[in-house]
């Protein structure tokens, strides 16, 4: 009967250990389930400038953090060099209908009878180009920075797509559209050493500095 007892009770701590792993491995999904979703995106783009873009003068730079210049950060999913231009990348992993133009601050998410409301991604763009602006002004006019904006294929837009907006791979034809070199070589190297001596480290610490200086500016 004792054994017995033990057997059972031993069963049931066993039962409520895997309840609870299951519980903590839910919840660590949920906590990290954003920054998954946006690094699939980011994949998927990278995967896109592998396939399509075969020239191989082109160069996908990813998740680059840099200094703002103004005491904070800003991070761009993808800059891809290129003789042609270079090409600021915002990634959106997004389903459902959006709604937004050109001038709105804020667009729509819906999925069903659910919305949600995210920042105008040409404008979240527009300060990645800014930021490259004054950190590369003595190799490259502000005319060769072209912004490009890509969701992912699960996003239906219900409003005309703004020229830079794209879905799925469609992004890569419009890179494809600059056929002039206009960077040379020499030229696109030194953006290339710019860049990787003042991108920060990729790491945690990184990341966790950049949202706390986003959270600062929302309260200004």
């Amino acid at each position: 009967m004792e054994n017995s007892t033990i057997s059972i009770f031993g069963s049931l701590w066993s039962n409520i250990g895997w309840i609870l792993l299951l519980f903590f491995g839910v919840m660590i999904f949920k906590l990290f389930k954003p920054f998954l979703k946006g690094k699939l995106g980011e994949f998927t783009v990278a995967m896109h400038a592998k396939l399509y873009l075969k020239d191989p003068q082109y160069l996908l730079l990813n998740d680059l953090t840099l200094p703002d210049g103004e005491g904070g950060t800003t991070q761009i999913d993808h800059l891809l060099l290129s003789p042609y231009g270079i090409f600021v990348i915002e990634t959106k992993n997004y389903k459902g209908w959006i709604f937004g133009n050109e001038r709105q601050k804020i667009w729509t998410q819906k999925i069903y009878k659910n919305s949600y409301k995210f920042q105008n991604p040409i404008h979240q763009n527009y300060k990645h180009i800014k930021v490259l602006e004054q950190l590369l002004a003595d190799s490259v006019e502000p005319d060769l920075l072209h912004s490009v904006i890509v969701f992912m294929p699960d996003a239906v837009f219900k409003t005309p797509m703004p020229p830079q907006v794209f879905r799925g791979a469609g992004w890569t034809d419009y890179v494809k559209s600059f056929d002039q070199p206009m960077i040379s070589g020499m030229k696109l190297k030194r953006i290339q050493l710019r860049l990787e001596k003042e991108v920060l480290k990729k790491s945690w610490k990184t990341n966790r500095e950049h949202v706390e200086n986003l959270k600062q500016r929302k309260q200004l």
